[in-house]
């Protein structure tokens, strides 16, 4: 095969899974787009009105990208939008996708009800989604379980290392024999490929698990500058002698474990105050537009519908966002200015998305109650998905802690038991001092809690969807590591009289 071929069979290849990657994205965005169609059209909005609005929304980027060529298509090319539609359903590789546009095409042509079709439409697709969410977590689990396979061969490589350097065979080389087994292979598979190989768990977590979140950008920033001087206090702890206690074999997995947790309290603190807020408004969402559609039912106006729903309590963090919409609207501010000021404290894509489908409702079509209830509706099913999921998710969340106490303690029996039973067992053997044992055991902890830390980022993308939530559990998993190494190796020093 020439170098021209391989060329293009390679760029046809990326070309695929950005079109594969590009379907999913529509997927996501698919039912709040069918939503907002059903309710556009339901207020009495043109086929081709709904698409300009959609053009317009950037909450949906990869549907708006579509919008946009739609109207494109339609005035400068003249074409009809059912047309264009209908090429678009044949390209497309989301079957969601394709099924949607070919339905509404037909539905129109035919002259049916189009809005009994998207109603019915909708609801097709919010039942695929949610059976979505539940194969979704299996491969999640699977991933998981996966990722736990991984940490138990670490832990038998490891046992190997120990066994190995329990015994004369390091010594061989003072026999003129070559060791089989050298320091640095130990350091390159601990602080080496062990990492590396969570690292690649947790880019194929990145792609089967989507945050929420929007813009958390600051998690990520708030963790340079405790990161830069955890690496300078490393740094200088090896080269300045008086520093040198801190990595001292009894005191170097906790130097180490203060460090990582250093670099992580500040974006575990800033994640927190995020998560707190956005998990209230995602609660809290559905009732709050319950509360909307059942005063617009009454015969209040849409804005007095707003505001009475702002005034019940007990959405948490969410209140104070309602408090917010609420005088905002007393003072005569618009309700669009109102919304571009909530997504400055609202960072969650699914209220965000509700929250404009809400504005675009009472701006165009006036707020009707069937409209605002097909809103509510579909709101309250987006939100016993994501309930679900995270509910499936959760058992996860143990098995890291579980993992964690296991690889550590398990680490320090063997190798401590090994090093006294070698000493008993085999009393003519060349055994390494103590104090090399001791330092053997450092190395392994100092790897055991920094392979817990990066596990950290790994439940955290798997279980909340996004990597700063990692930092909150790479300081508890870190800090289970270093319990479990303190308690494990203090009861077996004492029992063997190896640490005072």
């Amino acid at each position: 095969m020439t170098l021209p071929m391989k060329r293009l069979k390679i760029f046809r290849w990326v070309n695929d899974i950005l079109e594969e990657q590009q379907s999913h994205e529509i997927d996501r965005e698919l039912p709040f787009t069918a939503m907002l169609f059903t309710i556009l059209a339901a207020s009495g909005i043109s086929l081709y009105d709904s698409w300009k609005k959609l053009a317009s929304i950037s909450l949906l980027p990869n549907l708006q990208h579509e919008a946009q060529d739609v109207v494109r298509r339609v005035e400068v090319l003249g074409q009809d939008p059912l047309t264009v539609m209908q090429k678009k359903a044949e390209k497309t590789r989301s079957k969601l996708y394709r099924e949607f546009l070919a339905g509404y095409v037909s539905s129109v042509r035919s002259g049916g009800n189009v809005v009994s079709f998207l109603k019915s439409k909708l609801r097709s697709i919010f039942e695929i989604q949610s059976t979505a969410a539940i194969r979704s977590v299996e491969k999640l689990g699977t991933l998981v379980e996966a990722y736990a396979v991984m940490l138990i061969v670490t832990l038998c490589t490891y046992i190997l290392f120990i066994v190995v350097s329990s015994t004369s065979f390091f010594e061989l080389s003072r026999m003129g024999g070559t060791p089989i087994l050298s320091q640095p292979i130990l350091y390159f598979l601990i602080f080496g490929l062990t990492p590396f190989i969570s690292i690649i768990f947790i880019t194929v977590a990145h792609t089967a698990r989507k945050s929420n979140l929007l813009n958390i950008k600051t998690v990520y920033y708030s963790a340079v500058i405790p990161a830069l001087c955890v690496a300078v206090l490393i740094i200088a702890s090896l080269y300045i002698s008086q520093l040198e206690f801190m990595i001292a074999p009894m005191t170097f997995p906790l130097f180490i474990t203060i460090c990582l947790c250093a670099v992580s309290f500040l974006p575990a603190l800033t994640y927190f105050k995020i998560e707190r807020i956005n998990y209230a408004a995602e609660e809290a969402m559905p009732s709050f537009l319950r509360d909307v559609t059942e005063a617009r039912k009454i015969g209040l106006s849409p804005e007095k519908s707003i505001i009475h729903a702002t005034k019940r309590t007990g959405y948490g963090k969410f209140s104070d966002v309602l408090s917010l919409i609420r005088s905002q609207m007393e003072w005569g501010i618009s309700i669009r200015k109102i919304f571009r000021n909530i997504k400055k404290k609202i960072q969650t894509w699914p209220v965000l998305v509700n929250l404009l489908i809400l504005v675009e409702t009472i701006k165009i079509g006036g707020g009707s109650a069937t409209a605002l209830e097909i809103l509510t509706e579909y709101g309250e099913k987006m939100r016993d998905v994501e309930v679900n999921k995270r509910s499936l998710l959760k058992p996860y969340i143990v098995l890291a802690f579980v993992w964690s106490i296991l690889i550590a303690m398990t680490t320090t029996i063997v190798a401590m038991t090994l090093h006294v039973l070698t000493q008993i067992s085999l009393p003519g053997a060349t055994v390494p001092p103590t104090q090399v044992m001791m330092h053997s055991i450092s190395v392994f902890s100092v790897g055991i809690i920094l392979q817990c830390w990066i596990s950290g980022f790994f439940i955290g993308k798997v279980s909340e969807g996004t990597l700063a939530a990692g930092f909150k559990y790479s300081i508890m998993l870190a800090i289970t590591a270093y319990v479990s190494l303190w308690l494990s190796q203090n009861f077996l020093g004492g029992m063997f009289n190896l640490i005072s």
